[in-house]
């Protein structure tokens, strides 16, 4: 029966690695960005049932004396009530009666304190006849119905992946063994999706009837066809070297990763642990952006870059025309570009170059455009100086393929040569590349004349994704609107 049960699960894993996933950016409907999503909505419901019972009762809350009172109250009340009856649990979210019922509770007992407290102050005006009665019901209607069809809507995402986390294990000898036993024993809902291995020749070829699927190489073309978003290194502690080189590699993944723990021997520092299916693992590298971050880092690139684009269309089409008509040739170049998690896309720009020299150079990793470039026609020398050739590129940020804050793209073959020399280069990839970035107001543009600067470069753009917020964002985009059209170092 066990092998049976080994066959099956391994099945199932072979339909899930063959099956690769659609957009490979980290999801942000977490269940944190969920629960506080859950506390907006109540918070709707309940406002807005008190304003239209008091709209039925033809009632003006601005111009009752009590009415703002008691709705900001409810407003109050309510949300901790149904915090106190673990309506905002995970575990309470697919059971529609269990949530139905404790949003109920909690909304009933925010009533009743606001019953008493009416009661209490006798001297106050009355509110309007069977208002808060109406209220009552309409807003326990509303909690409720929401609840019945939020758990449909969970148990839909759940299906389809966004609320599940898929888990792959590093080290398939007798540490990661015992890891997925552990997992499989205690949580079989963990979606464990295989283990990956450099000692292909010492290790089985199953684990706990989840395939091994390569070496540590492998693991890294892997995610990028396939959505994962958390490793666990399951080797031995006391092997430091072979731990160490794991963990290079790995920073270079834009997903969670873990130390499966085995204190002998081990001298790295403790970033602090977590748990999966109640078993301890070490945090190692946390995904730069995600849950509420990558929500409000989304909406912010998404609705800047559009009213961008709203105000300099004008601006964009007299560059056009300019082009069109000093050299022959397409206004806009494309040029391949390393981006988010080392996928290559194309980026757009005004074109500055002579049309048979655009993507010469950088796509085959000829080096940087220097002063005095001969490929670069008048106008493009000027749209380069004032950063405006980049305009474009707001469509990439639309698309999804670029942020407005970031590191900044390089062509691939840059990307491969300064991933051999320079240490956590490739960690740039953690995030989305930006039209702008911290690199860029600091100075570091143009020409790059030595490693020393790009080793610059990299610093800032890894100090950038370490300390993330939407005030360094806006921050950025301010400075490059002040500096940006007149940078000297920009050829």
């Amino acid at each position: 029966m066990v092998e049976i049960a080994a066959q099956a699960d391994s099945a199932e894993a072979g339909r899930q690695l063959d099956t690769p996933v659609a957009g490979h950016t980290a999801d942000w409907l977490s269940p944190d960005v969920l629960g506080g999503l859950v506390r907006v909505a109540d918070g709707a419901i309940v406002l807005a049932t008190g304003l239209a019972t008091a709209a039925l009762a033809h009632e003006d809350p601005a111009r009752h004396p009590l009415l703002p009172w008691v709705l900001t109250s409810g407003l109050l009340l309510a949300l901790p009530l149904c915090q106190l009856a673990g309506t905002y649990a995970d575990r309470h979210r697919l059971d529609a009666g269990a949530q139905a019922a404790r949003a109920a509770i909690g909304w009933a007992g925010a009533v009743a304190v606001l019953l008493a407290l009416v009661a209490a102050t006798p001297t106050a005006p009355p509110l309007p006849p069977g208002w808060l009665q109406a209220w009552a019901l309409a807003g326990g209607a509303g909690l409720v119905g929401y609840r019945l069809v939020l758990a449909r809507w969970i148990a839909r995402w759940k299906r389809e992946g966004r609320l599940g986390r898929n888990i792959v294990v590093v080290g398939a000898g007798e540490l990661g063994q015992r890891f997925v036993d552990e997992v499989r024993r205690r949580d079989r809902t963990v979606r464990l999706i295989g283990l990956f291995d450099d000692r292909r020749d010492r290790v089985p070829e199953f684990v706990g009837g989840y395939p091994v699927l390569g070496t540590l190489d492998d693991l890294l073309v892997f995610a990028r066809r396939h959505r994962i978003d958390e490793v666990v290194v399951a080797l031995p502690w006391s092997a430091e070297g072979r731990l160490l080189a794991c963990l290079k590699k790995l920073r270079a993944l834009p997903c969670d990763v873990r130390l499966c723990t085995d204190l002998i021997g081990f001298h790295l520092p403790n970033r602090g642990l977590g748990e999966i299916a109640g078993l301890p693992v070490l945090h190692v590298f946390e995904r730069p952006m995600s849950g509420a971050a990558l929500l409000v880092k989304t909406v912010e690139d998404r609705l800047l870059a559009a009213l961008a684009l709203l105000f300099t269309a004008p601006l964009a089409l007299a560059i056009a025309l300019a082009i069109k008509l000093t050299s022959p040739g397409p206004v806009l170049c494309r040029q391949r570009r390393g981006g988010f998690n080392g996928e290559v896309f194309e980026v757009l720009k005004f074109r500055t170059m002579r049309a048979e020299a655009c993507d010469v150079g950088t796509e085959a990793g000829l080096g940087h455009t220097k002063k005095g470039d001969p490929r670069v026609t008048p106008i493009g020398r000027w749209l380069r100086r004032t950063s405006l050739d980049e305009l474009p590129q707001l469509l990439n940020v639309l698309r999804g393929d670029m942020s407005l804050v970031g590191p900044r793209p390089h062509a691939v073959a840059h990307d491969d040569r300064y991933a051999e020399a320079i240490d956590r280069y490739l960690a740039r990839h953690r995030v989305k590349p930006g039209i702008t970035g911290l690199a860029q107001i600091s100075g570091c543009r143009g020409e790059v004349r030595s490693l020393a600067e790009m080793q610059r470069r990299v610093e800032l753009d890894l100090h950038y994704i370490q300390n993330w917020s939407l005030r360094l964002d806006l921050k950025i985009l301010w400075r490059t609107l002040l500096h940006g059209l007149r940078d000297p170092r920009a050829y």
